[in-house]
Formats: structure tokens, C-alpha cells, sequence
């Protein structure tokens, strides 16, 4: 028989079954890169709506041109999963992204990966009528240049089908790198640090 609470609402959980949850826990929470190995495969199961390319290549596409470039782990990552929100939302993929990877990176890649569907309107913008310049309400923002950056050399350029790109499974080392360190720890995000990306 499994291990259950007794509450019905969480308020009337004591300290034992709450220590329960969070042993019960940790198999699952262990299991993460299997599951964004998963949702990326299944990203690579239909061509991304009007372009010559899938989902998965995207981001393919986007980390190898990182790791090409000689970024660390983390922008490789970040690169792998900025659009992992898409299948879930869509009209805010960037931020669902970014939460994905937020507990696990320096806090410079998932702002980043958070902002970069703003940054990517320069590109595209205008065709809808909309504000391509959107972007420079974060001007003065340390991240502006990282960000512009990310998208110019990584993101907007990552939709060509004849791109050769790395496959997943010579990523899923770093996916399982970065995913099996302690959330939110402070030596890891390093809140308030920029360092760019790596020159060309």
C-alpha cells in the first residue's frame, strides 16, 4: 500500500507528512531531464507551423551554434530549451521557457531566455504592424547587449533546414548536468552577474 497524507487541505498537514511529501518527492523531481528529453523529442514530431523546420531542430540548431561557439553549459542549455514552452503556451513560451530553466542556471540565461521573444519582434516586427523596437524598454537593463546577442547569432538565425546540427542525444549529458544541481543555488544563478556571451 502506498504512503498517503491524511489532510484534505493542506493547511491541516503536519511537519511528519510534509517530510513525507518531500522524500516522496524526490524520485520525481529526479526525473526532469527525462522529461524535457521527452518533450523535446516530441517537438521534433512535426514541422514547426510554416517553416521548413521542426520545433526540436530549432533548438537544435540554436545549441549547437552555442556550443560551436564555445558556450559554457548553461547558454547551451538555454539555448536547447528557449522555446520549451511553445507546445504549452505559446503567446508566452519565452517566460514558460525561462521558469522551466530558472531554478537550474546563472540568472543572466534564463533573463534571457525570459525576454528573448520581445527581442526577437527587430526581425519581424514591423510585418504585423506591431513595435519592432519593443526591445528598447530594457535598454539600460545589464542583460540588453546578452540578449540582443543570444538572438541575433543563436535564435533568429536557426531555422535552416540544411543547417547540420549536433543531435539531441549529444546534449542530454549537459540537460542531465544542469538538471541535477541544487535549485535556486546561490553560487550557480550568481544574481546580478553578466558576462556575455562568448566572442566570435
Amino acid at each position: 500500500m502506498s504512503e498517503t497524507v491524511s489532510f484534505t487541505q493542506m493547511k491541516d498537514g503536519t511537519r511528519e507528512e510534509y517530510e513525507l511529501l518531500a522524500r516522496l518527492e524526490k524520485p520525481f523531481l529526479a526525473l526532469t531531464p527525462d522529461r524535457l528529453m521527452d518533450e523535446l523529442r516530441r517537438q521534433g514530431e512535426a514541422t514547426l507551423e510554416g517553416y521548413r523546420i521542426t520545433r526540436l531542430e530549432h533548438g537544435l540548431q540554436s545549441a549547437t551554434r552555442a556550443r560551436r561557439e564555445g558556450a559554457d553549459v548553461d547558454w547551451v542549455v538555454g539555448a536547447l530549451l528557449h522555446d520549451i514552452g511553445d507546445g504549452l503556451a505559446p503567446q508566452n513560451h519565452d517566460r514558460m521557457s525561462a521558469e522551466v530553466i530558472r531554478p537550474f542556471v546563472r540568472w543572466e540565461v534564463s533573463w534571457v531566455v525570459e525576454h528573448h521573444g520581445i527581442f526577437q519582434m527587430l526581425y519581424y516586427g514591423h510585418h504585423y504592424g506591431w513595435d519592432r523596437n519593443a526591445r528598447d524598454r530594457f535598454r539600460d537593463h545589464p542583460c540588453f547587449d546578452t540578449c540582443a546577442a543570444f538572438c541575433e547569432r543563436w535564435d533568429q538565425a536557426s531555422f535552416d533546414p540544411d543547417y547540420g546540427s549536433d543531435t539531441l542525444d549529444s546534449f542530454e549529458p549537459m540537460v542531465r548536468e544542469v538538471f541535477g544541481r541544487k535549485a535556486y543555488d546561490p553560487a550557480v544563478i550568481r544574481e546580478g552577474e553578466v558576462t556575455g556571451l562568448p566572442p566570435l
